[in-house]
């Protein structure tokens, strides 16, 4: 029996505040993988897990925090599969169970047994529920979660795996129409709306226009290769809207997910146009024909993404087309991590780095 330590941040009661703690270093078993953590980012959605209340979310506390994570192989379980010890890699977060259609895919997001994990389990997957990599070591379940990353930077690589596939994964649910210079809009330019917009310039041939409340969020826009970036303004609707040509966007990515942006989002988009609403900003949206929904509009409701979609991302950042912007701390700083993310001042992505190895 080991016996290693590891730190970690855990939440232990709900509503916070996540406690960095000392546990027994976890030995893989069946299928499972240890790895030495190198990185891993922070989230709003780990506000969200914080801020829950008891009986809010199918998960049990205490457990380690942190769904973004990128590390190296450091024990493997008797059975287990995929990148041999010593190899970096990064975590994909949602763990199904292996085994439906989905899964079979690589598309664990969509686990068809997901309900069920939740109840079996109380995890939706790394740092969810189930202990993730807020920490000096993480135990994955099997390999078919890990995806090499070579020699990426471990702290561009973590963000990778929830801000870069989100972000990935709303832009390949619109596809064919973000081309011929088709316009799209992004709603906030966040620790995934950043990357939106790469994404969008890396792939694809759309004039992209971004909005956000913060003048600094807009710069970042500009530094990312927006074509135009705005305020939200009374007129905002309207001059983005002479930005198309008059007929409105294509596509709306909306990052916010806010009553104020939804309604941005539909009176920018065009007939026949796609709503992707990636955040969780608690606003509603009226669905009703007719209504206020322009015709023909489709409307997604990404989640995460696939297991393929997460080797293209990493593919992308390691040709240099796709870079983060973050914001680095210790693991020992990821209090002061977690207070600037939830004042809205991280630029980017805020990522934590142990700055203690574990043997």
């Amino acid at each position: 029996m080991s016996t290693a330590r590891a730190r970690a941040v855990r939440l232990t009661r709900w509503g916070g505040p996540p406690v960095l703690t000392e546990l027994p270093r976890p030995v893989p078993t069946g299928e499972e993988v240890l790895l030495r953590v190198e990185a891993a980012g922070l989230c709003r959605s780990d506000l969200h897990v914080i801020d829950a209340a008891a009986g809010g979310l199918p998960y049990r506390v205490p457990f380690t925090l942190g769904h973004e994570v990128a590390g190296r192989v450091l024990e493997r379980g008797p059975r287990a599969v995929g990148p041999a010890v010593g190899e970096r890699v990064v975590v994909y977060g949602p763990w199904g169970c292996g085994r439906c259609a989905h899964c079979g895919a690589g598309a664990e997001n969509y686990c068809d047994r997901r309900p069920d994990l939740d109840r079996e389990l109380a995890g939706t997957g790394a740092g969810l529920g189930r202990d993730g990599g807020m920490a000096d070591t993480v135990l994955v379940p099997s390999g078919r979660l890990l995806v090499p990353v070579g020699d990426l930077d471990a702290v561009q690589a973590a963000p990778l795996t929830d801000a870069g596939l989100t972000a990935y994964h709303a832009v390949a649910t619109v596809g064919a129409p973000l081309a011929d210079g088709a316009s799209v809009v992004v709603l906030g330019v966040g620790g995934l709306g950043h990357l939106a917009v790469r994404i969008l310039r890396a792939t694809t041939t759309a004039q992209v226009l971004a909005v956000d409340v913060r003048e600094e969020a807009l710069t970042l826009a500009d530094a990312c290769g927006a074509h135009f970036a705005t305020l939200p303004r009374p007129d905002t609707a309207r001059v983005l809207r002479a930005r198309t040509g008059g007929t409105g966007a294509v596509a709306v990515f909306d990052f916010v997910g806010s009553r104020a942006s939804l309604e941005l989002g539909v009176a920018v988009l065009r007939a026949g146009g796609d709503l992707v609403v990636v955040g969780s900003g608690g606003g509603e949206l009226t669905v009703r024909k007719p209504g206020a929904l322009p015709p023909g509009t489709r409307i997604s409701l990404p989640f995460w993404g696939t297991v393929p979609e997460l080797r293209r991302v990493v593919a992308l950042a390691r040709e240099g087309a796709l870079r983060v912007e973050v914001e680095r701390y210790p693991l020992s700083g990821a209090p002061e991590a977690f207070e600037r993310l939830r004042a809205g001042a991280v630029r980017g992505r805020a990522v934590v780095v142990p700055d203690r190895a574990s043997d």
